[in-house]
């Protein structure tokens, strides 16, 4: 079956698309269900409200002007029956001499662990460094969990950094591991591929 037209970027088992408000019910009630799998790891938008505002931020009108944007939100939605796999959320989005951005993810129950997120990641890429036409992205990783450090790894960041203490999530404050990668990179690893 192949993409809606609503579809930014399509790959073969998922496509990107932009939140919306008629998502708010579906949406609110993934994160509910999702709440053992996120933990501490993200506080997803659980409420109509934070979603929302979570909206409001992320799929904007100025979200949808490439150019100047700094924040982007994207839904990770199976290519056979359009449900919502994850969310991937591109923020601090700085033009000029920087051309960078960061990039935070998750996963929604029950689709966790069947690889719709590395190929959610990867056209996550394809939007940030085709369409918004980054130079360098950001993801910033908590140390112990270790699926999504296998995720970046597996899309070909590196790890660059540890930041302690950076991120408070779930009332503390916790350490992160910081991966990146660059326009350049990403371009050859999809050269070596073919």
């Amino acid at each position: 079956m192949p993409a809606p037209k609503s579809a930014l970027v399509a790959g073969s088992r998922v496509y990107l698309r932009r939140p919306q408000l008629a998502d708010t019910t579906a949406f609110v009630a993934a994160v509910r269900a999702s709440a053992r799998l996120h933990r501490n790891w993200v506080q997803a938008p659980a409420t109509p409200a934070r979603f929302g505002a979570y909206l409001k931020r992320f799929a904007g009108p100025e979200s949808r002007r490439a150019a100047n944007t700094t924040c982007a939100g994207l839904l990770a939605c199976r290519t056979i029956d359009g449900a919502v796999v994850g969310v991937f959320n591109l923020s601090e989005i700085v033009r000029g001499a920087f051309q960078s951005a960061y990039i935070g993810y998750y996963a929604l129950a029950p689709h966790a662990g069947q690889g719709y997120m590395a190929e959610g990641l990867e056209l996550t890429l394809r939007f940030a460094f085709r369409v918004l036409r980054l130079h360098r992205v950001e993801i910033n990783i908590q140390p112990a969990n270790a699926r999504s450090i296998a995720l970046v790894r597996g899309a070909g960041l590196t790890r660059e950094g540890f930041s302690r203490r950076y991120v408070k999530i779930a009332g503390r404050w916790r350490d992160h591991e910081r991966w990146a990668l660059l326009a350049e990179d990403w371009r050859e690893s999809r050269r070596r591929r073919r």
